[in-house]
C-alpha cells in the first residue's frame, strides 16, 4: 500500500509541475507582467512628451504605480542622454457617436415627427386648427 501511495504522490507532483507548460500562470507571473506592461506604457508616454496625468487617462486599466515608475525611468534616461521627446505624428481621431439601437431609432423618429407637427401649430390649440372660436 505504501509504495502505491508514494508512486501516486510522485506522479501528481510531476503533473502539477507541468502546469506552466499548460499555460496556467501563477499570481506572481501575472503581477510581474502587469508591472512590466505599466512601465512600458509609462516610458512610452514620457518619450512621446505626454504628461503623466494624460498617460493615466489614456491607460485606465494600467497599474498607476508601474506607469509612474516607467515614466520616471524614461525621464531620467532622456535627461542623462539629452534626448528630445518624439511628438506624435498621427492626430487622434474624433470620437464618433455610436449608432442608436433599433428601439431608440423609433423613439427618435417619433420625437422628430412630434416636433414637425408642433411647428405647424400656430400655438392656439386644436380649436383654432379645427376652425372653432375661442
Amino acid at each position: 500500500m505504501r509504495p502505491i501511495l508514494t508512486l501516486l504522490v510522485l506522479a501528481s507532483a510531476v503533473l502539477l509541475a507541468g502546469c506552466d507548460q499548460l499555460g496556467i500562470e501563477s499570481a506572481a507571473v501575472v503581477a510581474e507582467k502587469r508591472s512590466a506592461e505599466g512601465k512600458a506604457i509609462g516610458g512610452a508616454c514620457r518619450h512621446a512628451a505626454r504628461a503623466i496625468e494624460d498617460c493615466y487617462t489614456l491607460n485606465k486599466k494600467a497599474d498607476k504605480a508601474a506607469v509612474y515608475a516607467g515614466w520616471r525611468d524614461m525621464d531620467d534616461y532622456m535627461r542623462e542622454n539629452k534626448l528630445e521627446p518624439v511628438l506624435p505624428q498621427i492626430k487622434p481621431e474624433p470620437k464618433k457617436k455610436p449608432p442608436p439601437a433599433e428601439g431608440e431609432e423609433a423613439v427618435a423618429d417619433a420625437a422628430a415627427d412630434g416636433k414637425d407637427s408642433k411647428a405647424e401649430d400656430d400655438g392656439h390649440g386644436p380649436a383654432k386648427a379645427a376652425g372653432g372660436k375661442h
